[in-house]
């Protein structure tokens, strides 16, 4: 397993509170509740046909980068 990345997020004081209210209701670290949170935005972003389009579009652009 790869060793954890360490990032900051900036949230508002009301997202800070909300965050924390939900940590606290499911009594789980708020560490937790965030990284559940990205990995359910990952995988709907994955399923996403437009951003699909998105990712191949820039994948596309980058290959014509490097054949330069």
């Amino acid at each position: 397993m790869k060793p954890a990345k360490a990032m900051t997020v900036r949230l508002s004081e009301e997202q800070a509170q909300a965050l924390e209210m939900v940590a606290s209701v499911e009594n789980r670290p708020v560490s937790d509740i965030i990284r559940a949170a990205i990995t359910t935005h990952i995988e709907t972003r994955r399923r996403d046909p437009s951003f699909q389009a998105g990712l191949k579009d820039r994948i596309s652009q980058a290959r014509k980068l490097l054949d330069r």
